[in-house]
């Protein structure tokens, strides 16, 4: 059933670096720097001042509409103030700061544990919603609006995304290996709140010990959820985007401008699916994610499970250091992720892993001429014209670059990747998008 999706690269997957070792249990942290802006939407509003205790767990910040997502003290501690902090975005957004007094018990409590088969799909949606869910696969979209498409918009179709695309990155890969169970419980969630006819999961052929644990999960008649079929894709990057795994499975292609829903899909990352499961089954919010921490320039590069809101330096410190100073600094992967100046920025939801590189491995390539060579418009999958849009994006001709499409450029650097030129093609997309926008 696997159809192939246009365009695409092949880049070194370089995933031995932290692939065969179990995710590391959760490091809790002294102190946290927790954004209110760490999903798509309006940003969260504080309920919290400094000064004030705080415990673990419990909402900060509350959501301030439908399109926005709570924020949870990720520690017990002191809120010592409330400002302005650096992000991974590069921008600096109003953020809580807490610190640890030293003595709190920072473990989560199951107080009652929940049978979502008693639940109506409205008080599941509210649980997800309440527990601050988003996206976790890297555009961290409010998952509770995700799971409520207009009356209009039907869904048959699931696909829970394990394909993990981007080079170095394996938490998710670690996870589907040792939390299998627990992932198909969260498609059930998702399944049950949908009405969905269809459930797929998704998964490249590089990744075959993921594979063998969702097929063995899947197997077990206990976990036998509908029509669920596991699909093994062929390697490519971005096979993990929304709108290109769509169309490798199910052959539909979702509109210019549109949605996974205008096709009658939802598609949702596997730590989303254990993240739902964690708050319906057991009611802990969103505080903690598993990423990757990698680069040669690392004494123990590892997966680990991490408190949202640890400094990146703490962080660090913690797993041991460096053994080689770092040139550049990659929060996410190096194909869709940002270059970061400084070491004070923390983890937020969207963060699925921190890339540290040193000098010798860093790109030093001189920018060139375009040669008209057309491998940038080869390998756009969304079949964009980089190039033409480079040149419009320089002129400053927004507009012609609006209608030329720049608005379905989902960023995934396929065409800097392939350009001869050494053009920094991605970017001139990122600068046109944010003008126009």
């Amino acid at each position: 059933m696997s159809y192939k999706f246009y365009g695409g690269v092949h880049p070194s997957p370089c995933k031995n670096l932290t692939l065969d070792g179990a995710i590391k249990k959760v490091f809790v942290p002294k102190r946290v720097v927790l954004p209110l802006s760490q999903h798509t939407g309006s940003p969260a509003e504080p309920i919290v001042n400094a000064g004030e205790p705080v415990k673990a767990y419990l909402e900060i910040a509350k959501a301030t509409g439908f399109v926005s997502s709570p924020v949870h003290a990720s520690i017990s501690g002191k809120v010592t103030k409330i400002s302005y902090s650096p992000t991974p975005t590069s921008n600096r957004a109003l953020s809580v700061f807490i610190e640890s007094q030293g003595d709190e018990d920072q473990s989560f409590k199951v107080k009652d544990r929940r049978d979502p088969n008693g639940l109506s799909a409205e008080e599941l949606i509210s649980i997800i919603k309440d527990a601050g869910i988003v996206g976790l696969g890297g555009a961290a979209f409010p998952t509770h609006v995700k799971l409520s498409p207009p009356k209009n918009k039907s869904i048959d179709t699931v696909i829970l995304n394990g394909a993990e695309c981007e080079p170095y990155l394996t938490c998710d890969q670690r996870l589907m290996i040792e939390n299998p169970k627990e992932i198909l419980k969260g498609l059930e969630i998702i399944l049950k709140i949908l009405n969905a006819e269809n459930a797929y999961i998704a998964i490249e052929d590089n990744k075959q010990s993921a594979v063998y644990a969702m097929e063995k999960a899947i197997r077990d008649t206990r976990y036998a959820i509908r029509n669920t079929k596991l699909i093994v894709l062929r390697t490519k990057y971005p096979q993990g985007a929304e709108k290109q795994i769509i169309k490798s499975i199910l052959n539909r292609t979702v509109p210019a401008g549109g949605l996974p829903m205008d096709v009658g899909c939802v598609v949702q990352n596997v730590q989303t699916a254990y993240a739902i499961y964690e708050a319906v089954y057991s009611g802990k919010p969103l505080v903690e994610r598993s990423i990757t921490l990698t680069g040669s320039c690392l004494k123990e590069p590892l997966n680990i499970r991490v408190r949202i809101g640890t400094v990146l330096k703490d962080l660090v410190d913690f797993i041991g250091g460096f053994k080689k100073e770092p040139k550049k600094i990659i929060m996410g992967g190096p194909m869709m992720g940002l270059a970061q100046y400084t070491m004070d920025v923390p983890i937020v939801k969207g963060t699925s892993g921190v890339l540290f590189l040193p000098e010798e491995e860093v790109l030093h390539t001189k920018e060139s001429v375009c040669i008209r060579c057309g491998k940038c418009i080869e390998v756009c999958p969304m079949q964009l014209a980089p190039t033409t849009l480079m040149y419009r994006v320089k002129r400053e001709f927004f507009s012609e670059a609006k209608e030329l499409g720049i608005a379905g450029c989902f960023e995934c650097g396929a065409c800097a990747y392939e350009c001869p030129a050494k053009i920094p093609l991605l970017d001139y997309m990122k600068y046109g998008k944010a003008r126009i926008a």
